[in-house]
């Protein structure tokens, strides 16, 4: 992955974005309406329904609340369905975890873990086993992130970092510079909390950008690994990826090389999943479909078999944006009357929800102060841009069984 030395003008932009107060930098909306304003990635995303153009075939039984399809190389959507709704992204959220702190520590480095970086983990959280005491590899903290969705390791990693808030405030920062608008932040596992959001568009480009590093890469399509358990001990974890292993009664898919599923009682179940074949990589993410546990991983399937069939013919719907720090171009179209008296406040849009997801001011005090002056001129141009905000979608489970929240 191209690393950059230098932000850009609006990448800057975006940190301070993230550090600054919900109501010092939205005068007019809220940070969820602002979102809605700008349609990333073209037009025909922010409709409702299915959107295709060119090809035939798509798969007659998807359930889901949101899917898309896309190009990994060329970036373009060859087909979805309410690409932008924001719906609860349970534990695929780790991969914009990993798209912000992956590179910040060296993968042999060791660290010894304390109560204290275990102390705040949710109860009920899916866990890959961390015990106090024992020092681990980063290597081994991310392999318990990426096979085992664990909320031990992602917590272990964040106090490393510096802390949950100011994990949380970076998360939020590098959203923004990928232009993942729909997405809020308020933990850095995933776990269920209020007004914790993102969409099938965002999730694909967190998989996106993630699969141009190596480490992410190989991480996210690794079957199997030891794992320490003290002393000389270790034991085996296995990727809850049911596609990459074949787990639960279902077959592997061919070419599959990752990315990363999720479920809470909360949000159901999500996965983004990429395969290559023939020499072409596809993306896609399937959010809360309405059966049971396979379902996520079936409709996935599904939507790849189309795509490796079908999207050769197809033209293209929208784009995955690039990021505002590697020369990505924002979207700003111009407000309306209509827009404006909507953000002021319609009844079941984000403004009647508050803005818990934008919390994120702790841990981020540095960044203000460092980017005060964007900060200004962000405010003046997100005052220019609001339009219409959808009602947020929280998603609910598919009942049955509770299962561990992943």
């Amino acid at each position: 992955m191209r690393e950059c030395s230098r932000l850009s003008r609006r990448a800057v932009l975006g940190l301070t974005a993230a550090a600054l107060p919900l109501s010092a930098a939205l005068p007019v909306a809220t940070a969820t309406e602002a979102a809605a304003a700008t349609v990333v990635g073209g037009e025909r995303l922010a409709r409702t329904g299915v959107q295709v153009r060119g090809a035939s075939g798509l798969p007659g039984k998807l359930t889901a609340h949101a899917w898309l399809v896309a190009d990994c190389a060329s970036g373009e959507v060859l087909a979805s369905f309410n690409a932008h709704r924001r719906l609860a992204p349970a534990s695929t959220l780790k991969m914009l975890f990993a798209d912000t702190v992956l590179k910040k520590f060296d993968r042999a480095e060791r660290y010894k873990v304390t109560d204290a970086d275990l102390a705040d983990v949710p109860a009920g959280s899916s866990l890959v086993g961390i015990k106090p005491g024992i020092t681990y590899t980063v290597e081994q903290l991310w392999q318990g992130v990426f096979l085992r969705s664990g909320n031990d390791a992602v917590h272990v990693l964040s106090h490393m970092n510096g802390g949950i808030a100011k994990t949380v405030a970076e998360m939020q920062a590098r959203a923004l510079d990928l232009q993942a608008l729909d997405t809020r932040v308020v933990s850095p596992d995933g776990f269920d909390h209020k007004g914790q959001l993102s969409s099938a568009y965002d999730l694909t480009l967190f998989a996106r950008h993630g699969l141009k590093d190596a480490d992410f890469r190989g991480y996210c399509g690794t079957r199997t690994a030891d794992f320490p358990a003290g002393g000389k001990k270790t034991f085996q974890i296995q990727n809850t990826d049911r596609l990459l292993t074949g787990a639960w009664g279902l077959k592997t898919y061919d070419g599959l090389i990752g990315v990363k599923n999720g479920y809470t009682s909360h949000a159901g179940n999500t996965f983004t999943g990429a395969a290559t074949r023939g020499g072409r990589t596809l993306l896609v993410t399937v959010m809360h479909p309405e059966a049971g546990g396979n379902a996520v991983y079936e409709q996935t399937a599904a939507l790849l078999d189309w795509g490796f069939t079908h999207g050769g013919s197809a033209q293209a719907v929208g784009a995955l944006v690039e990021p505002l720090s590697e020369g990505g171009t924002g979207v700003s179209p111009a407000p309306t009357r209509k827009s404006v008296r909507a953000a002021a406040g319609s009844p079941g849009t984000a403004s009647s929800r508050g803005g818990s997801a934008w919390h994120v001011a702790e841990g981020a005090a540095g960044a203000i102060a460092l980017l005060g002056a964007g900060g200004w001129m962000l405010r003046r141009r997100l005052g220019r841009t609001v339009a219409t905000a959808e009602g947020e979608e929280t998603g609910t489970g598919t009942g049955g069984r509770r299962r561990r929240r992943r």
